[in-house]
Parts: C-alpha cells; sequence; structure tokens
C-alpha cells in the first residue's frame, strides 16, 4: 500500500511539472525568438538611430498587413514596398479605420521574413509599441521608421515585414 502512494506522489509531481513546464515555454519561446531572430520576431523597443550607411546595396522592403477575424478594421499598408540603403532611416505608413460602431482598442504584432534577418530590422518608432485605440468610423494614418542594420549578411536583398492587428484585452473593459 505505501509503495502505491509514493507512485501516486511521484505521478502528481510528474504531472505539476509537466504543466508548470508547459506554462512555462510560450515566454521563454518568446524570449528565444526575439534574441535569435527566429520566427521573424523584431524588438518592442525602439531602436537607437544607425551609425553610417551602405550606399553599395540596396535591399527591397515589401509592407503587409491584416487584421484579425474578428477585428472590423481596414488595415493597409500605404506603400507596398522601398528600396532602401542599409542604415537609410525610412518612414512608411499604415492607414487603419475602425468600422465598428463602437471604439475598440487593438495591438499590432509585427513579423519580419525570412526570419534570420529580422534581428537586422531596426524600428525607431512604430505603431506596434503601443496600443491603438479608434473611436467608432476613426481612420488613422501610423507610422513606423526604421532602418536595416548595415551588419544584415549580403545573402538576404528582400524582406518582408508584416503586420497582424488582433482585437485587445482592454477593449471589453471599456
Amino acid at each position: 500500500m505505501t509503495s502505491n502512494a509514493s507512485l501516486v506522489r511521484r505521478l502528481l509531481l510528474v504531472c505539476v511539472a509537466m504543466f508548470g513546464f508547459g506554462f512555462a515555454m510560450v515566454p521563454l519561446y518568446d524570449v528565444f525568438c526575439r534574441i535569435t531572430g527566429i520566427n521573424g520576431k523584431t524588438e518592442g523597443v525602439a531602436a537607437a538611430q544607425p551609425a553610417g550607411v551602405d550606399l553599395s546595396r540596396e535591399v527591397s522592403v515589401e509592407f503587409l498587413a491584416r487584421s484579425d477575424a474578428d477585428m472590423p478594421w481596414t488595415f493597409v499598408p500605404l506603400t507596398e514596398r522601398v528600396r532602401i540603403h542599409p542604415g537609410d532611416l525610412q518612414i512608411v505608413e499604415f492607414e487603419v479605420a475602425n468600422r465598428s460602431g463602437e471604439a475598440l482598442v487593438a495591438t499590432a504584432v509585427p513579423s519580419v521574413s525570412p526570419g534570420e534577418a529580422a534581428r537586422y530590422f531596426k524600428k525607431i518608432e512604430c505603431f506596434c509599441f503601443e496600443e491603438q485605440a479608434l473611436a467608432a468610423g476613426e481612420t488613422r494614418s501610423m507610422p513606423v521608421q526604421f532602418y536595416i542594420d548595415p551588419a544584415l549578411p549580403e545573402r538576404f536583398r528582400n524582406m518582408t515585414l508584416s503586420y497582424r492587428l488582433y482585437k485587445s484585452a482592454h477593449t471589453a473593459s471599456r
């Protein structure tokens, strides 16, 4: 009987450990992706100004925007593609319009592909740094100021910056 109780305790301990490990994996994976640039994660804070411009090459950057299925907003890039020299500052704008009859708050999640190049995509100013609140029927232009780090390996000539808007948890509390 005592061996059964010991086995049950061990199994419960394994279940608790597995739950804790599973719960911790999401934030650990997010940190890992931000550090390594895997999965297209970019830094969520403003980058410093670039040190210099590499005039010997250009990188093409394409812009994409999508709203989550339950988000009644129109979200589009006003510029589809730019060609820039690494280290050169660039500003592009996205337009968002709240088509619903109520005020909503959204969170924009950026992604850069190829994922290996994400760590070289440096945002100085971005609407993705903060939640965005729009009144019913409101339309707004939202800028992104960025540069491509001149340390970007030569094999990367094309990049894509995409955003997806999600309804914020703060929307429900309003």
